[in-house]
């Protein structure tokens, strides 16, 4: 047969089409009985018309897949086929259920090998993720097993076909279509001689289902991120410093942003307001900036409050009580909560110059607008750091950053590149401008501020989905889909997360508990 003389549809089954689904079935299940009684498929279409796919050309039917609803708790355990007949051999459809029983795929035999049971696959699928159906469960047969059953037992010929050793015309396409076997089943029809009553529980999982009684607890799907590439510039007080900020805030909030972001040390150009030759001592002049933190974490909560926006603020110096001073990321929730990150890696011309300590945990934190991570600058160099992260099941990492030069920015930028590639997340990338040279250590910025994504076909061919002019200030928006990393995780081209050899390798976060007085909060520790 030509491709030029095929003219398929896909549509629902009708009661009409009867007489053509019942020669199919007669033909293709002759050695099980043949075609459902009219009965039979009359009610399924009734109780479950959207489950009831076929695909016809010209009008004559060539490929059927009939569908019913089940518990997915009673069916995902051993059953037998009989299981879902009642009397009259009536399907035992449950109009409440939370999964889909594959009952059947028919091809024609004259149109096999034109994928049409994919097709029929696929369809299913998406109907299932638009019910927020929890699976698709089927009896899977495995009809060339009675040539082996001398020599193999169903669970080692299972293994085999798994490992393409063995073809078996129902499992192997199975397979091939992203269903899981999740066990054997014993007389699961016992009439099957081919199969000698064998056949495979099989599961394919809907990733984005979500239970009905979450329904008003389900996080957002689409977040919008406001990142705001700031200019370093002289001011001559704090409140013109957070003026400035509050107008970013309300600009962003304008646009109905999810987050506000600011790059690390945003406030840097406070340390200004002492003259130049205070500032030669480097030590005094960061602390000296320390002094203004507290005052503007409190104005930042306000405004997350006010203009309904979480706010990543960049970073800012923290002098805590044993006197050491750490570079530290605060975010400020917009329902009032306050969380904060310290940098962990500290650069050597900050421990030169500033005498920074590095923190020493590192969390992912929980918004209304998905799991976040933060890494300061540097903290991105290291991969460690997101993986960690990313097996708390991150979605979003931003990075405030501060470089002076290109090449400066360039090893950030690729570094958190790549950390959205192998931990399948998005980074924003968030960095400050301009020349300052009246104030110390500000002299000259190097920034283009951007948003990564994973690399594969839902995401922009090079994975980059916004980015920012060079070296001038402005603000940056990017919407991101969270269900698109739902769905890149389970099912991409490559599936990063997946498929690390544990077995080789695995990663531990150190128990710093011995110094902080308590195990850390969020740190992903393993005792082991």
């Amino acid at each position: 047969m030509s491709l030029d003389d095929l003219h398929l549809n896909l549509r629902n089954l009708a009661s009409e089409d009867y007489p053509q689904l019942k020669q199919l079935m007669d033909s293709v299940y002759e050695d099980l009985g043949g075609a459902w009684p009219k009965l039979t498929i009359d009610k399924l279409i009734s109780e479950f018309p959207d489950g009831q796919i076929v695909i016809e050309d010209d009008g004559r039917l060539v490929g059927v897949a009939l569908t019913a609803l089940v518990d997915y708790d009673e069916f995902s355990n051993p059953h037998k086929y009989d299981d879902l007949i009642g009397k009259r051999e009536i399907i035992l459809n449950a109009p409440n259920g939370d999964a889909m029983y594959g009952l059947d795929v028919l091809i024609h035999p004259a149109y096999r090998g034109y994928r049409l049971g994919r097709r029929l696959y696929e369809a299913r699928k998406e109907l299932c993720r638009s019910m927020n159906l929890r699976a698709i469960l089927a009896g899977g047969r495995i009809p060339q097993y009675h040539q082996y059953a001398d020599e193999l037992s169903p669970t080692e010929y299972i293994d085999k076909v798994s490992r393409k050793e063995i073809h078996d015309p129902i499992l192997s396409f199975q397979l091939a279509n992203d269903f899981l076997v999740k066990r054997l089943l014993r007389k699961y029809l016992p009439e099957d001689e081919k199969s000698q009553g064998f056949a495979t529980l099989l599961e394919w999982n809907n990733i984005l289902y979500e239970p009905a009684e979450r329904v008003l607890e389900t996080r957002k799907t689409q977040v919008r991120v406001g990142a705001v590439q700031w200019q370093m510039r002289e001011f001559d007080s704090v409140e013109s410093v957070l003026q400035q900020v509050e107008y970013f805030v309300d600009a962003l909030s304008d646009y109905q942003s999810d987050f506000a972001v600011f790059p690390e040390l945003f406030n840097a150009p406070l340390m200004g307001l002492q003259d130049r030759a205070a500032q030669q001592d480097q030590q005094a002049a960061i602390r000296f900036l320390a002094e203004f933190t507290d005052q503007f974490v409190t104005e930042l909560s306000r405004m997350a409050v006010a203009y309904n926006i979480n706010i990543v603020a960049g970073s800012m110096i923290e002098m805590r009580d044993d006197e050491c001073i750490y570079n530290v990321s605060y975010l400020c929730h917009r329902d009032g909560t306050i969380e904060h990150q310290d940098k962990l890696h500290i650069t050597p011309q900050e421990r030169r110059d500033w005498v920074i300590d590095g923190g020493d945990e590192l969390r992912v934190f929980d918004t209304d607008a998905g799991r976040i991570g933060i890494q300061i600058c540097y903290d991105v160099e290291f991969p460690e750091l997101s993986r960690v992260l990313a097996e708390q099941d991150m979605d979003i990492l931003f990075v405030p950053f501060w470089t002076d030069t290109k090449n400066g920015y360039l090893r950030v930028r690729h570094c958190a590149q790549a950390r959205a590639i192998e931990n399948e997340c998005y980074v924003v990338l968030c960095g400050s401008v301009g020349n300052v040279p009246s104030i110390e250590n500000l002299d000259i910025q190097y920034a283009q501020s951007s948003v990564f994504s994973p690399s594969d076909f839902a995401f922009p061919h090079d994975a980059v989905l916004s980015e920012t002019t060079p070296n001038t200030e402005m603000v940056m928006f990017s919407d991101l889909d969270l269900t698109r990393l739902t769905i890149v995780r389970a099912e991409g081209s490559v599936t990063n997360l997946k498929d690390r050899r544990k077995d080789l390798f695995d990663l531990r976060w150190r128990d710093w508990s011995w110094k902080s007085g308590g195990r850390p909060s969020g740190a992903n520790v393993d005792e082991n």
